[in-house]
C-alpha cells in the first residue's frame, strides 16, 4: 500500500512550505521518535505513540500503541476505523493529520501544525511571570553592562590604580576580576603567579618584555647577544616579517626575546623542551652565517654532530686548562699517579687487599668504580675523592706510635708533613754510660756541643717520603721547590663536558624499545662507557667518544633508533656548564664569550 505523505509548515511570514514524500509500506508510525514514518516533534507526543494500518474493505485503522490516545474528528479515541476517500482528521498534541484518498490515487496524509491555545489565554497572561520582568532586550543589555563592568572596567581600573611593586611570587596580585582574561593555566614553573597576573604582565594590552622576566630570571645565562642569533638564523621570509610587524605594532618584542620560546598559559604540567629544529634553525650552516665563530655545525646528533670536547690539564704543575675534541691524542696531567687497570685487577695484591678488608670498608673481591667514585646528589657530576676517605684503607700514613695510639700524617699539607715528621720523637736518646760528661768546647752548652740524642733519622724520613719510592711518591710526582723536597700539585677535575650534562643515574639501569615495540632493559656498568679496567696510566683520559653514545642514542626523528634523542635531552639553550667546580661562574663566562664572538 503506498501512502502520501504531505508536511506543511508556515514561515513567519505566512507563506506555506509544502513536501511531499512516499511511503510504500502497509503500516506508518506515528510519533516523537525520528525513525517513525510521520516524526511529530512535540513534548505531548510519545516516542512511538500510533500506527495507520488497512482495516475491513478499503477502510483504514488508527490506534495507538502507548500509553495516550490521539482525537479522531475531535473525539478523544485509542483507536478508530475510518474509509480514507471520506476522510478524517487525527489530532496528536498540536499536530493534525489529515487522511484523505481520491479514485485510484495513494492515500493523502496531510501534517500540519496549529496554533493550539486554549481559549481565554490572554485572560490568565497577567499572572505569568514575564508579566513581572523587564523585556528581553532591556534584560540583555542589562547583563551586557553588567558583563562589561565585572570583566572589563573593574580590571582595568585596578590595574591602571594599583601600586607599582617589584613582582612576588608568594603574594596575590592587586587587579580584580583577572582570572576571567587568563586564556589557560600556567605551568609548574610559573604556577605561583596564577593570581598576580601584573607580575609578568605590568603594562595592560603590552606583551610581556624582556625585563620583566629578567626580574626573577636574574642570573640565567644569554644564549648569545639578540643580533648574533638573529644573524645565526638567517634572513626571515616576507611573511614571517609581516607577522612581526604586526605583532610589533601591539607591543611585542621582535625576534629573539624571551616570549618568542617560552609561551605560558598552556596548561599546568612542565614546560616541554623545545624541539630539535629550534636549534638546527641556527646551527645547521652556522658557519655559512657567522664566518667569526669556533662552534661546529649540528643538526642531529645521530648524523650531524661533532666530537665532544673536553675540558682538562695539559700541563703538569700548572692549573690552566684547555678544551679539545677527543678525536685529537689527550694527555692528562693532574698531577697524580693512578693506573685504573691495577686497582681494577681481579688479581693481584689490590684485590686480596681488598677481600681482606672488605667486611670493613664495604668493598667486595675486588675493588669497583663505586669504591672512590660518589655521585653528587643530581647524580651530573661525581664529589670529589677523598684520600682519607678512599685511599687510606690500603695507603696508610701512620707514621709512629705512642704507646697505644698511631700517629698519622695529615694529607694535603707537605709543610705540615714536614713538620709532623721533624717533631717525630724529640726526647733524647739515653746516654750509651752514665756519670761521664764530653770535656772541653765538646761540653754540653759549649761551641761544639751537638746533642745526639735527637736522631738526624727525622730528617732523613721527610727525604724518603718525598722521593719516588716514599709513601708520597706512591700516588704524587715528586719534585722540587725553593730547593726542597717536595710534590707537583693536584689539579682534579670532576667535570669535563662543560656545556651539557649526563644523567649517570639514567644509565645504571638502561631501559630500550626493540622494533617489534617491545621493551627490554640491559644493565649499564661504568665500564661500558669509560675504559678505566684497561688503562694502565693516570694520563689517559677516559671519556667516551660520541660513537659509544650512538650505540643507543641517535636523532629526535630516528626510527629504529633504542632511544631517541634531541638537542635539548644534553643542552640547555641558557648554559649553564655542568660538572664544573667552584669556577662556574667564569666558565659560564667563557661559554657566553665563545658563543658570542670567536676567540682571540
Amino acid at each position: 500500500m503506498t501512502f502520501l505523505i504531505r508536511t506543511i509548515d508556515i514561515t513567519s511570514s505566512g507563506r506555506e512550505i509544502i513536501r511531499d514524500r512516499e511511503v510504500d509500506k502497509d503500516t506508518v508510525t506515528i510519533g516523537r521518535a525520528a525513525e517513525n514514518d510521520i516524526h511529530l516533534p512535540d513534548l505531548a507526543v510519545e516516542q512511538q505513540h500510533a500506527r495507520i494500518v488497512p482495516a475491513n474493505g478499503e477502510q483504514l485503522t488508527a490506534e495507538a500503541v502507548g500509553t495516550l490516545g490521539f482525537s479522531a474528528d475531535g473525539r478523544t479515541t485509542t483507536s478508530a476505523t475510518f474509509s480514507p476517500r471520506e476522510g478524517t482528521e487525527l489530532g496528536f498534541g498540536t499536530y493534525r493529520l489529515s487522511v484523505t484518498q481520491e479514485g485510484e490515487d495513494p492515500v493523502v496524509i496531510t501534517v500540519q501544525q496549529v496554533d493550539d491555545k486554549p481559549e481565554g489565554i490572554e485572560a490568565v497572561q497577567g499572572f505569568a511571570l514575564a508579566s513581572a520582568l523587564p523585556s528581553k532586550r532591556a534584560m540583555a543589555w542589562t547583563g551586557l553592562i553588567a558583563i562589561l563592568l565585572a570583566f572589563l572596567a573593574i580590571p582595568i581600573y585596578t590595574n591602571q590604580t594599583r601600586e607599582r611593586v617589584d613582582p612576588d611570587y608568594e603574594e596575590p596580585g592587586q587587579t580584580l576580576m583577572d582570572a576571567s582574561w587568563s586564556t589557560g593555566k600556567l605551568s609548574l614553573a610559573h604556577h605561583g603567579l596564577e593570581d598576580n597576573c601584573e607580575a609578568c604582565h605590568v603594562d595592560a594590552f603590552v606583551s610581556v618584555r624582556d625585563e620583566t622576566c629578567l626580574t626573577c630570571h636574574e642570573e640565567i645565562g644569554d644564549h648569545a647577544k639578540i643580533d648574533r642569533q638573529l644573524t645565526g638564523r638567517g634572513p626571515m621570509s616576507g611573511g614571517d616579517q609581516f607577522l612581526w610587524a604586526v605583532a610589533e605594532s601591539f607591543g611585542k618584542e621582535g625576534p629573539g626575546n624571551c616570549t618568542t620560546c617560552h609561551t605560558e598559559h598552556e596548561g599546568a604540567g612542565r614546560m616541554e623542551p623545545a624541539a630539535q629544529k629550534f636549534c638546527a634553525e641556527c646551527h645547521d650552516g652556522m658557519d655559512t652565517r657567522l664566518t667569526d665563530t669556533d662552534l661546529e655545525n649540528a643538526a642531529d646528533f645521530g648524523t650531524s654532530h661533532p666530537q665532544f670536547k673536553a675540558v682538562f690539564f695539559p700541563e703538569l704543575g700548572s692549573d690552566r686548562t684547555v678544551r679539545l675534541s677527543l678525536d685529537q691524542p689527550i694527555s692528562e696531567q693532574h698531577g697524580l699517579k693512578f693506573p685504573h687497570a691495577l686497582h681494577m685487577s681481579r688479581t693481584g695484591g689490590v684485590a686480596r687487599m681488598a677481600g681482606n678488608i672488605g667486611a670493613k670498608r664495604g668493598y667486595g673481591s675486588a675493588l669497583e668504580c663505586k669504591d672512590c667514585h660518589t655521585a653528587t646528589a643530581d647524580q651530573y657530576a661525581f664529589e670529589p675523592v677523598e684520600m682519607e676517605e678512599a685511599c687510606e684503607a690500603c695507603h696508610s700514613l701512620v707514621y709512629d706510635k705512642v704507646g697505644d695510639t698511631f700517629r698519622t700524617l695529615r694529607h694535603g699539607d707537605v709543610s705540615q708533613m714536614r713538620a709532623d715528621l721533624a717533631a717525630m720523637d724529640r726526647a733524647p736518646r739515653r746516654p750509651i754510660t752514665t756519670g761521664r760528661k764530653r770535656p772541653g768546647e765538646f761540653g754540653e752548652g759549649r761551641r761544639y756541643y751537638q746533642d745526639f740524642g735527637r736522631p738526624s733519622r727525622n730528617y732523613i724520613a721527610i727525604n724518603q717520603a718525598l722521593s719516588p719510592r716514599g709513601v708520597c711518591g706512591e700516588c704524587h710526582i715528586p719534585t722540587t721547590r725553593n730547593g726542597r723536597a717536595d710534590v707537583q700539585p693536584v689539579n682534579l677535575r670532576d667535570g669535563y663536558l662543560v656545556h651539557s650534562w649526563f644523567p649517570h643515574d639514567d644509565h645504571g639501569v638502561a631501559a630500550f624499545r626493540q622494533l617489534d615495540g617491545k621493551r627490554w632493559s640491559r644493565e649499564e656498568t661504568c665500564l661500558s662507557c669509560h675504559a678505566a679496567d684497561t688503562s694502565k696510566t693516570s694520563e689517559d683520559l677516559l671519556m667516551p667518544k660520541i660513537a659509544q653514545c650512538r650505540d643507543c642514542h641517535m636523532g629526535e626523528q630516528a626510527k629504529q633508533a633504542p632511544v631517541p634523542s634531541s638537542c635539548a635531552m644534553c643542552h640547555s639553550y641558557h648554559p649553564k656548564p655542568m660538572g664544573v667546580p667552584d669556577d662556574g661562574d667564569d666558565a659560564r663566562e667563557d661559554t657566553v664569550a665563545m658563543l658570542s664572538r670567536k676567540p682571540g
